[in-house]
């Protein structure tokens, strides 16, 4: 899959991304806004270790964000199962320097479409943390709506915070 927009191109990783990888998403404001399956500091190693266990996942949805030809951000749709089948959730980052310049925004809206016309998704779901208005503005724009807050919900350097639950449907 690539998905060639207007700010960005949406693709598959590649082990060549290792060092743009690293660069990016080594920084504690990103990681302040994701979950610690991220690492911080992130180090090449990590990585080299995401890059090779993404690539040999079969049916993986993850997908790199590239600007120029350099990978500078990472988006993820994880199906769910069983019951809740026909849904998936969403996951995001972007390097700071690329921040406040719609790229998300275009991606977030890309990567849903194409989930929704090439999946049997009826549902896609994502939950920002409470602290952060910004990735919450990203998915208002790309037509997810606000569903509620989930109090007390995520331990993240320390705190305790809420977390905002957003859906699209098909």
């Amino acid at each position: 899959m690539q998905l060639v927009l207007e700010r960005c191109t949406i693709r598959p990783w590649r082990l060549d991304n290792a060092e743009s990888l690293a660069r990016h998403a080594n920084n504690r404001k990103v990681w302040l806004a994701v979950g610690d399956l991220f690492p911080h500091p992130y180090t090449i190693q990590d990585a080299h270790e995401f890059l090779q266990r993404t690539i040999s996942e079969r049916q993986a949805m993850k997908f790199c964000i590239e600007i120029d030809g350099v990978a500078v951000a990472g988006i993820g749709v994880h199906p769910c199962e069983d019951v809740h089948r026909h849904t998936a959730t969403m996951g995001y980052w972007l390097g700071e320097e690329f921040w406040g310049r719609g790229i998300m925004t275009e991606a977030v809206t890309a990567v849903t479409d194409f989930c929704f016309e090439n999946f049997p998704l009826r549902r896609i779901s994502a939950e920002v943390f409470a602290n952060n208005p910004a990735s919450a503005r990203v998915l208002e724009k790309a037509g997810f709506i606000f569903e509620g807050r989930l109090k007390n919900n995520v331990l993240k350097d320390g705190e305790l915070l809420d977390s905002l639950l957003y859906a699209r449907t098909k």
